[in-house]
């Protein structure tokens, strides 16, 4: 019998943010609004926030199948050097950038049961992820414009365990107020441009999870 995927989004009781002036486009370990220092991990944080929800276990990963990741049309993501020439990093590369469009998914509302988000993530990631979703929740905000994603770098650990860094250029990137619509457009800082330090591990169903993401927003090898 299939069972259903528990949903990951409902019932979150999270601190709200009074607003929302930074682009949200995956910076799961950032709180809304203001930058984080440097080398913070993800689910590091102490505060009022959920525990992990558990992560999706391989045999409905594996009935599901990988879930179709839909953007609103008002928000784009572009991902640079999707082709390496090596099958298993552009794999990695590849589950990576749909997990960075299920963070956005899931807070734009594409996907509100925040399926995407429990197939590509898992651990500390995980939990980050949902706490970031939850905080834009109760904002009652949303995510537009274009980001883009670009020096993605994978380093293989082994057959199951892989790190990409990437940078991520997020200056015509805002977040929404999703019942005015007012865009909350912010002047590009060096605090647009992020760069992330993740690992990803290979499920039983060969999703390559991210498990763990640290950002440092400011990054000076991601400015221009």
């Amino acid at each position: 019998m299939h069972r259903r995927r528990p949903t990951l989004i409902a019932g979150l009781t999270l601190t709200a943010v009074a607003a929302l002036t930074l682009s949200a486009c995956g910076s799961d370990d950032d709180s809304p609004g203001k930058g984080k220092g440097e080398g913070e991990i993800a689910g590091a944080d102490t505060g009022n926030k959920p525990s992990a929800p558990p992560s999706p276990s391989s045999s409905s990963t594996a009935a599901a199948g990988r879930p179709k990741v839909e953007l609103p049309p008002d928000l784009k993501l572009t991902f640079e050097g999707a082709e390496t020439g090596d099958p298993v990093k552009d794999a990695v590369l590849a589950d990576n950038a749909e997990r960075m469009r299920a963070v956005d998914a899931a807070i734009a509302g594409t996907d509100p049961e925040g399926r995407a988000l429990g197939f590509y993530n898992t651990g500390k990631a995980l939990e980050a992820a949902v706490s970031w979703v939850g905080q834009f929740e109760r904002a009652n905000a949303t995510v537009t414009g274009q980001v883009r994603f670009f020096d993605r770098d994978v380093t293989l650990k082994g057959t199951t365990s892989a790190v990409l860094t990437f940078c991520a250029d997020e200056s015509k990137g805002f977040s929404k107020n999703k019942k005015t619509g007012e865009v909350a457009k912010t002047p590009v800082t060096k605090n647009s441009y992020v760069q992330y330090n993740t690992r990803l591990d290979k499920n039983a169903d060969g999703v390559w999870q991210t498990s763990q993401i640290i950002s440092t927003r400011g990054a000076a090898q991601c400015r221009p």
